[in-house]
């Protein structure tokens, strides 16, 4: 059963999900993606205030009174609570978001959380996921928390330590010889058989994601930051920080939205691309010109959301720019020499934050903060190809 009325007319009853031709879709059914076949989108929800927070709970579930919907069974692997820390610069102090310490080593764990509840209260037992890898380990430690089975399709020469991962967590996982994009296009053929849990279509790993907003919020005295810099693939980052900000805004808990800056490798920028060209979304008819990228994790051609994260960067002000291969590294050597070690993918992100600051886009005096997506033990080979260890 479908609804064509707008998202807008339905903030006072209950959540439900819609697609770009406006039909809307109850929670309660299991989909992936809308009958126009584009991704799905939740209803604006209220946000919540500090005092909801439930302080007893030392995971991201201490802001689940922001969800759509509850859960008798919530999955969890206590992720979340991950440190924001001050990095000091010649250009200025950046707050860096940690997301290594979730349970596999990747903000990715946020929103499979949420995914896997959402499964679980549908009852699927066996579903399939693609990945370039983050994605795909996240997945299979949650199915196997939830006791389903996880079948993972990963593009050829994915790090080998994120394949493992997956595979001791008792994953299903399969190279499949092609790109990413080929990947998941992949993916999508074999949905027709088995139910398909990709964190890049699904709506409810937004859900997962968003509570990062929440996080920082609370990280720096209930108060926003004037920027969050972060790497975009298919741009979840991007849009779980707009919806929790959002809600934020809506409940009358932060003064004005932060600026979004999202950042992709040059080798692999088909939102930057948009972005600079002021088209509402990716032309796909370009993807042949991207090549390979040591930022494997933002290495998407042909973004599902790219219209809604094209969108939210636009309305809050941010930005978007593409990062040379040279200054991923030089970020990557930065943030080693301060502690921190995490992938390419997340050293994505503070090179553009550096970038920012050098151009004077972001200010020296404003609160800025990067997510460093995932952990370096993640991508270990390729970190001791690209640093030169021994």
């Amino acid at each position: 059963m479908t609804d064509r009325r707008g998202p807008e007319e339905c903030m006072s009853e209950k959540p439900f999900l819609f697609d770009r031709s406006g039909r809307r879709y109850p929670l309660a059914e299991p989909r992936w993606r809308g009958d126009d076949g584009s991704p799905l989108m939740m209803s604006e929800l209220p946000g919540i205030r500090p005092e909801q927070i439930d302080r007893t709970e030392r995971s991201h579930w201490r802001y689940r009174a922001a969800l759509p919907q509850r859960f008798q069974r919530e999955i969890s692997l206590g992720e979340g609570a991950t440190p924001l820390l001050t990095v000091g610069t010649s250009l200025g102090d950046l707050r860096v978001k940690a997301e290594w310490f979730n349970p596999t080593g990747s903000f990715k764990d946020r929103g499979m959380s949420i995914l896997i509840s959402t499964l679980a209260a549908h009852g699927i037992e066996e579903f399939l996921e693609d990945s370039s890898g983050n994605g795909g380990s996240s997945a299979a430690a949650y199915a196997a928390a939830a006791g389903m089975r996880a079948n993972i399709l990963v593009p050829r020469g994915t790090s080998a330590a994120k394949q493992q991962q997956s595979l001791l967590f008792g994953a299903t996982v399969e190279e499949f010889d092609g790109t990413r994009t080929e990947t998941a296009a992949e993916a999508e053929r074999r949905a027709a058989d088995i139910f398909y849990a990709s964190h890049n279509w699904h709506p409810a790993f937004l859900q997962g994601v968003k509570l990062m907003s929440y996080e920082i919020w609370e990280d720096l005295g209930f108060v926003a930051p004037d920027n969050v810099v972060v790497p975009a693939g298919a741009g979840s980052n991007v849009l779980g920080l707009s919806l929790g900000f959002g809600e934020l805004l809506r409940a009358g808990c932060i003064e004005r939205m932060p600026r979004i800056f999202a950042a992709q490798p040059a080798n692999c920028a088909p939102l930057v691309d948009a972005f600079d060209q002021g088209a509402l979304g990716v032309d796909i008819a370009r993807q042949d010109r991207w090549s390979p990228t040591i930022a494997e994790g933002a290495s998407i051609g042909a973004p599902v959301r790219d219209r809604e994260v094209l969108a939210a960067i636009r309305t809050c002000g941010g930005g978007m720019n593409a990062v040379a291969e040279d200054a991923i590294v030089d970020a990557l050597r930065m943030l080693l020499t301060r502690g921190l070690y995490t992938e390419p993918t997340g050293a994505l992100g503070f090179a553009a934050a550096l970038h920012h600051l050098g151009t004077g886009l972001i200010d020296q005096g404003e609160t800025t903060v990067v997510v460093l997506t995932g952990s370096g033990l993640k991508a270990s080979q390729a970190m001791s190809q690209l640093l030169g260890a021994r």
